[in-house]
């Protein structure tokens, strides 16, 4: 293991967590706040560990998948340390594992919240609140290889495993590149949806916070009620938009570019994704007709939600634990789909649940034909053992945390379906669940363990479970 270079790399991610607190502490003393020197003492404190860390002297530049791995793993862990500071400096969370669940859930796009009146939080703790969304969305370290060419020794391996999705392909043969474009899509959207929000009424900090919550698909709001105290259906309908937008792989946004549109109309995965959004939209708007008044209400509340749980963005225009039965089910299940592979998006992902679905018909139909060669292809493409490995074990991994972690939250004496919501949403960076913590509760009255667990239930869901369950194997530590 290169220890050195993992600390430097480290310590280079800390310095680009240095600059990304500035526009939160520039907005702070916009506003004449008080979280003002909460940011400047932050900022400070981060300086001095990550520049120690940075000129950390190494013996190989060479990074390998497991310090890659590493890397990705501690990397986050400690960002998310660094990023509860001005929390508790500030006195906005007073207590630190409260802070550390709120910038867990923020970086990861989980969008739960311990907070129980954001309105009343200063401008600076806000903006970075949903900053952090942006920021975690596309990868912490995808985002620093695309603008700190000195985290470049190593990026594909970075890349790889701070990736979400089962294939991680570049785009073009250098890997900066590659991040370059995914990034320059990313702010495109942004910018798009800004500008969009602002004529809808919005002024530029809550249409920017409102961006970084849709584009990272996080969903933490400037308001109590989230999108819904707004009530504007034009805003809705943006974010509506914006939301299923973010599910897309990213890199399909580069063959638009490049003008290749068989190649985002062939993609299997891309059709799979919005034939299941406006399936499951469509019938969970046909169960609410009658509930609403007027049809419009019910459609647009219903493609709202099922976007916002299905990209697992988390944003709310209603309360919709209150729905009809159908309905809560139907959005219990979608919290199991998620975006898809490249996305912003967390849960399973679309491209798994395809691969399980193709292996199942292949098994059975070599029932039928034992001795046949059945290979699983995608997008025209034969999948490698490998691959399918890969899928089956996230999936069973996947399972087995949610029931670890739903036994676990139970001992708080709270209802299976709270436990298994919250456990849920937060695996799959969701926020939002079901009656104890529905759209319109938070995550505060849990105790301390239980947040704990459920900030790293978050980050497990977030780096897609293997890279973190293999930093507990020995293997991953024995010298080469």
């Amino acid at each position: 293991m290169n220890f050195g270079m993992v600390i430097k790399v480290i310590g280079n991610l800390l310095m680009f967590e240095a600059a990304a607190l500035l526009p939160s502490l520039g907005i702070a003393f916009y506003y004449q706040e008080s979280d003002f020197f909460a940011f400047l003492q932050t900022i400070i404190l981060i300086l001095i560990f990550g520049y120690s860390m940075a000129k950390m002297p190494v013996k190989s530049n060479r990074l390998k998948t497991k310090e890659a791995i590493t890397i990705v793993t501690v990397g986050w862990v400690v960002v998310s340390i660094f990023g509860a500071l001005p929390f508790v400096i500030s006195g906005a969370l007073p207590s630190f594992v409260d802070a550390f669940f709120e910038t867990v859930s923020g970086l990861t796009t989980t969008g739960a919240t311990v907070i129980d009146n954001i309105e009343i939080l200063p401008h600076g703790i806000l903006f970075w609140r949903s900053l952090m969304h942006w920021i975690g969305g596309m990868g912490i370290l995808v985002l620093a290889l695309a603008i700190m060419p000195t985290i470049g020794v190593g990026a594909f391996q970075i890349f790889k495993a701070e990736s979400p999705g089962p294939i991680s392909d570049k785009l073009v043969p250098k890997m900066k590149d590659t991040a370059k474009i995914l990034y320059t899509a990313y702010l495109g959207i942004t910018v798009i949806e800004t500008i969009l929000l602002l004529f809808g009424g919005m002024n530029l900090y809550e249409a920017l916070i409102h961006t970084f919550g849709t584009v990272g698909t996080g969903g933490f709001s400037t308001r109590n009620a989230s999108i819904g105290a707004f009530n504007s259906r034009y805003i809705t309908t943006v974010i509506t938009v914006f939301m299923v937008a973010s599910g897309v792989n990213f890199s399909l946004y580069y063959e638009l570019y490049r003008g290749r549109i068989r190649n985002i109309t062939k993609n299997i995965e891309f059709k799979v994704y919005m034939a299941l959004f406006f399936a499951i939209s469509i019938i969970v708007t046909i169960n609410l007709f009658g509930y609403y008044d007027s049809p419009l209400d019910s459609i647009q509340h219903g493609f709202f939600q099922v976007a916002s749980i299905m990209t697992t963005t988390g944003y709310s225009t209603v309360d919709f634990d209150v729905w009809p039965s159908f309905s809560k089910a139907i959005l219990f299940f979608t919290m199991f789909i998620g975006g898809s592979a490249g996305s912003t998006g967390g849960s399973i992902k679309v491209i798994r649940l395809i691969i399980l679905f193709k292996l199942v018909k292949r098994e059975m139909v070599k029932l039928l034909h034992p001795r046949a060669m059945i290979p699983i292809e995608l997008n025209g493409k034969m999948l490698s053992t490998d691959v399918i490995a890969n899928v089956t074990g996230f999936f069973f991994l996947y399972l087995l945390l949610f029931i670890a972690g739903t036994l676990f939250v139970s001992l708080e004496g709270i209802g299976f379906l709270s436990a298994a919501s919250a456990v849920a949403a937060s695996i799959g960076n969701i926020g939002p669940g079901f009656d104890l913590v529905g759209p319109t509760q938070t995550y505060s009255f849990f105790s301390a363990p239980s947040k704990i667990v459920l900030s790293l239930l978050m980050l497990f869901g977030r780096l897609e479970l293997f890279t973190i369950f293999l930093l507990f194997t020995p293997s991953h530590w024995k010298k080469d």
